[in-house]
């Protein structure tokens, strides 16, 4: 059976969720392989809104299991909080349903701490974290210094975590004004905190494993998007953690030769939250519309993002870099009314022609782009479920994306409504 991998193909926020929901009725397990509680979803079901961050976009549906892999790290005090939101909203989660891996980091306050003093105290070039931790969480994960899901277990390991955690976070806290760590209150909240979290604690790798030689369809969930991939984003400007798709292997632990389909999420615009390059960003009132048009604020930090044209150029690299078998084209209807359309097909840097994004960040911003024109269209195509009801420049400006991508198109999301997808290729097919 096929298993599928789902990656944001741009600086995220282009409807992962929705499309990962989608795709969910079709799969058996939902399985998050990056990121930590940074980025958010936003469901709408029958009307019904949930937001998620943390848990899989596959949790609001019932009899699949979401598994949060060892490539995520875990704030266990936000996991708890959110499963109790969605209990409230009547979804059902238990051991049976959820499922955390084992070796998975946590992020504890002093990441969340450390990451909001150096934001703040950063004079020469902030880098626009949600201040929740993350980055500090994968420094100490690198460095060896990590408490993982299963130190929860055992006190005495729990012990000799913290202090080797401490002897590095004590040093840096002096050094940017902060007092040093309360080790043994640090240790009772953990200890509070963690029989709410070993409940959930499995040995995903094998379970995965097991599922797959089952013939079990999974789907591997990331978060952010490729443009944020710590290597291949726009640096320093990015995420702490590889976003593309070859994170779903070694995020879970299953093996890259698991993977069937890679589905790059891909929005009819582009949008960008906090610092870094941005080459089609709009200043203007087509700028002010889209982000209107298309609710661009942040599921998790309220932000408003950056809105410009799509920018052909990016999302072909990340195709590239992601593997991506197909794309699913997202907010289609946010272009209706417009009399003109533009997409960045190029860019020029210092009088050359380029048609890549070069990787020193002086050069990311002194790229300018190089557009072409396309006639838009005054119909809806909000709702639509088939090409038939698209209007045909609508259909044209679709085949024209594939052409300068070079991927096609395998899914075209007209509304925030799982239901208003048009299936061109289905990726779970054998």
């Amino acid at each position: 059976m096929a298993n599928v991998v789902v990656v944001g193909a741009q600086w995220g926020d282009e409807g992962k969720g929705k499309i990962v929901d989608w795709l969910s009725e079709r799969a058996d397990v939902i399985a998050r392989f990056q990121g930590g509680h940074n980025a958010g979803h936003t469901l709408v079901i029958d009307g019904k809104v949930y937001k998620l961050s943390l848990l899989p976009s596959g949790i609001v549906r019932g009899g699949k299991l979401s598994v949060i892999g060892n490539g995520v790290v875990l704030d266990p005090w936000h996991l708890v909080k959110e499963i109790a939101i969605l209990r409230e909203q009547g979804v059902e989660i238990t051991p049976e349903t959820l499922m955390v891996a084992e070796n998975t980091p946590l992020i504890l306050p002093i990441h969340g701490e450390l990451d909001r003093a150096r934001e703040s105290g950063n004079a020469v070039a902030k880098i626009g974290t949600t201040g929740r931790g993350i980055g500090p969480a994968y420094e100490d994960k690198v460095g060896r210094r990590a408490i993982r899901v299963a130190d929860l277990a055992d006190r005495a390991t729990l012990e000799t975590r913290v202090d080797r955690a401490l002897a590095h976070h004590d040093a840096l806290r002096r050094g940017l004004g902060l007092p040093e760590v309360d080790r043994d209150a640090l240790i009772a909240q953990l200890l509070e905190i963690a029989p709410s979290v070993l409940e959930y604690a499995a040995p995903v790798w094998k379970v995965l494993n097991e599922k797959r030689k089952a013939g079990k369809r999974i789907l591997f969930e990331g978060a952010q998007g490729s443009l944020l991939d710590i290597d291949f984003g726009t640096y320093p400007f990015v995420t702490s953690s590889n976003v593309i798709a070859g994170q779903a292997a070694t995020g879970t632990g299953i093996g890259p030769g698991a993977i069937d389909f890679v589905l790059g999420i891909v929005k009819a615009y582009t949008t960008r939250v906090g610092e870094g390059p941005f080459t089609a960003e709009l200043n203007d009132a087509d700028g002010q519309r889209l982000g209107e048009r298309g609710h661009e604020f942040g599921t998790v930090t309220g932000r408003k993002r950056r809105c410009g044209w799509f920018d052909a150029v990016l999302v072909r690299q990340t195709c590239a870099t992601s593997g991506v078998n197909g794309i699913a084209f997202t907010k289609l209807d946010v272009l209706d009314g417009f009399e003109t359309l533009k997409i960045c097909v190029g860019y020029e840097l210092d009088g050359v022609a380029l048609d890549y994004l070069p990787t020193a960040a002086d050069q990311q911003a002194r790229c300018t782009p190089v557009y072409e024109e396309l006639p838009g269209w005054s119909e809806s195509t909000e709702g639509a479920r088939s090409w038939a009801e698209l209007p045909a420049n609508a259909i044209k400006y679709v085949r024209r994306v594939e052409e300068l991508i070079q991927c096609p198109v395998a899914l075209l999301s007209t509304s925030p409504e799982r239901d208003d997808t048009i299936l061109v290729t289905d990726p779970f097919a054998d």
